[in-house]
């Protein structure tokens, strides 16, 4: 009846798991208990769980990244931790069962249910309103997309307490993740988180593909798009492209695991190389797909904060170009050691050290806006000099592995993990802070507390160098990663200076948590009237903070590159329209919570074998999605008068803070 599910699969035997799940079960109940005794149920589910703004959307996104990173930086203290007692002879506290899931989850959280959502959080927040849209091209779909991400999630953290996970490495090569050496649900776990989030994550980049493609606001064309916007057009590309290979690979695993087939297995034909060719064909595009729309956040932040031009903005448009098609010749780089032979590994490692020229003209082109400008050191300034310092480093040592000679040397070892976290705390992460920062006063009305971002930024700098130089020296000395019983004493010391790092980034993360507690409770002194907080360029600040739920009261007309730096320079910006027309908007949607409640019981079913039950949630699925098309009420007319009433009051908060051209 219920498949493999048996009381065995909750571990009550470990101590550390039960309290984790212990504790996340009371801080569930006491956050349903506070939203219903403040009678909040209501607005919850009609404002924002069913909404289908994109700005909330993203806004929900972001939330989840950062709970998400609170988990997978949890497993990281817990791995450095492991780490240092190892090396000091000590058994430490993880066994290797559980040492193995724990760095599984840590990739996998840190990667898709941090990174990811982040970046499509900003894109949600900023695309629309960059382009002068009202909201993206199909709303009910970016409402699924977001509800998919959250299946995944959830399925992630239900398998630390029914069952386990995956204790394969983030990427579950086989044969060790094949039915023979996985007999357990890990890797099945491992296998529906993606295959669902991945769901999410296609709709999210064809409905942004649109929405770039076809919805800007008149007269803006494609070499006036803020570098945001092009940045998220070249990653919504790369998602497209890239994410059915993930969908295809999981599938064929999954067929290998619960069918019995052969494609990745050694006998009966089957080839386990070509599981790691496919898994990387999407994987190296999908280090772009994080960092691109960073670079995009970069770009925005420098030009607003030197109050100058970008500085070479076709050149930077083409590099991004150049990156995305680059981005799917390198993928051999991952297992040079694979024995392809010389000459693969010799195309492989001149593309990869070419697709380093496009990133190099980026850096320049953020330098050569900041030369000669007037630099305002805000916290998300100072993100993106730390950016640029950090993400140097790390590009070269990621030149460096880019010689098959180098790399068999270093592959596998602590260098290549020093390696990808340079370029991925050192570019996607401080870049998603940088754009928290820059877009907070967008998004909520008022801007985030200045003198805790900053303890944040030096806390975050320091930590990572702290917590990841010594990595490097420890590759070269000959530790290999994913190790954590019996460790060489010799490397005790540079992984006691590397905890001690990940503490110094634990006080960045508090610090953090701190700005949110404090920017909310001094909301008030903090407001942002003008809805320009920052003197910016883009359409995005030519709106109220927070913008109204229809965005544009009238579609805005572009004629130049910084189109709102234009309208001020013009003094057109703050003008207000002698009328309005009613706004035609889409409805909220409930459709797409009840499809994920159903896929989420999918994939549980699935991951245990609860054959009944997978069928009756497909059938639900299913059945939502038909009765969803045929809803024709999805639309609805906003009314002039409420238009005006909104309209007015935000110009009455213009002429409050003392704007010219205010009528």
């Amino acid at each position: 009846m219920l498949g493999k599910l048996t009381l065995d699969a909750v571990p009550l035997h470990e101590p550390i798991i039960v309290v984790t799940v212990a504790a996340i079960i009371l801080g569930g109940l006491a956050l349903v208990a506070a939203i219903t005794y403040f009678g909040k149920w209501n607005y919850l589910w009609s404002e924002w769980l069913t909404s289908v703004d994109h700005k909330k959307l993203g806004i929900m996104y972001i939330i989840l990244a950062f709970v998400m990173l609170l988990r997978g930086f949890a497993d990281a203290v817990m791995m450095r931790s492991q780490q240092v007692l190892a090396s000091a002879g000590e058994a430490g506290f993880l066994p290797p069962h559980h040492y193995d899931q724990i760095f599984t989850a840590h990739g996998v959280i840190m990667i898709f249910f941090v990174a990811m959502p982040f970046v499509v959080g900003l894109m949600n927040i900023a695309v629309p309103l960059q382009i002068g849209a009202r909201d993206v091209a199909f709303p009910f779909l970016n409402n699924l997309s977001f509800w998919f991400t959250v299946v995944g999630v959830v399925l992630v953290n239900l398998s630390l307490g029914v069952g386990e996970f995956a204790q394969t490495g983030w990427l579950a090569y086989p044969p060790l993740s094949g039915a023979e050496y996985s007999p357990g649900v890990g890797v099945d776990y491992w296998i529906w988180s993606l295959q669902l989030s991945g769901i999410g994550t296609t709709l999210t980049g064809i409905n942004f593909f649109v929405t770039i493609l076809k919805m800007r606001a008149p007269g803006m064309t494609m070499f006036k798009m803020p570098v945001f916007t092009w940045a998220s057009l070249c990653t919504n590309v790369l998602i497209i492209a890239a994410f059915p290979v993930l969908t295809v690979t999981l599938a064929l695993l999954t067929l290998d695991r619960y069918l019995g087939f052969h494609f990745f297995t050694n006998d009966m034909g089957g080839n386990m190389m070509m599981y790691v060719n496919l898994i990387w064909v999407w994987g190296h595009p999908e280090v772009y797909i994080l960092v691109l729309p960073v670079f995009g956040v970069f770009s925005e932040i420098v030009a607003t904060f030197s109050k100058k031009r970008l500085f070479g903005y076709t050149s930077l448009v083409w590099a991004t170009v150049v990156i995305t098609i680059l981005s799917f010749i390198v993928w051999l780089h991952h297992f040079f050691t694979m024995g392809a032979g010389a000459n693969v590994n010799a195309f492989f490692g001149i593309m990869t050290m070419i697709i380093a020229i496009p990133t190099g003209v980026k850096i320049f082109n953020w330098l050569f806006t900041m030369y000669q400008g007037r630099i305002q050191m805000h916290s998300a300034m100072l993100w993106t000099v730390g950016f640029l310092v950090t993400f140097s480093v790390g590009g070269m040592t990621g030149v460096l592995l880019a010689v098959p000679g180098a790399d068999f040397v270093l592959h596998n070892s602590l260098f290549l993990i020093a390696h990808f976290h340079n370029v991925i705390i050192g570019g996607v992460v401080f870049g998603c802070f940088a754009g928290v920062t820059y877009w907070f006063p967008k998004a909520f009305g008022f801007t985030l507390n200045e003198k805790w971002g900053i303890r944040a930024f030096w806390f975050w700098i320091i930590g990572f160098f702290v917590a990841f130089m010594p990595l490097y020296a420890l590759g070269f000395m000959g530790m290999t990663r994913r190790i954590s019983q019996d460790i060489d004493p010799q490397f005790h010391p540079l992984l006691v200076v590397a905890a001690f790092g990940a503490a110094l980034i634990a006080c960045g993360v508090i610090c953090q948590l701190t700005q949110f507690y404090v920017s909310v409770r001094d909301r008030e002194q903090n407001r942002d009237l003008t809805g320009d907080p920052w003197g910016a360029r883009t359409l995005e600040w030519a709106t109220s903070s927070p913008p109204p739920f229809y965005n544009f009261a009238v579609v805005p007309h572009v004629h130049e590159r910084d189109a709102f730096w234009e309208m001020k320079e013009k003094g057109e910006a703050y003008k207000q329209p002698t009328h309005y027309e009613e706004i035609h908007m889409p409805k909220n949607s409930g459709a797409g919570i009840i499809i994920a409640l159903f896929a989420t019981i999918f994939g549980f079913a699935a991951i245990w074998h609860i054959w009944w039950l997978l069928g009756l949630s497909f059938l639900g699925m299913i059945v939502s999605w038909i009765v969803k098309s045929f809803d024709e009420d999805v639309d609805y007319y906003v009314p002039v008068a409420e238009i005006e009433k909104i309209e007015n009051q935000h110009f009455d908060e213009i002429s409050k803070a003392g704007l010219k051209n205010v009528n």
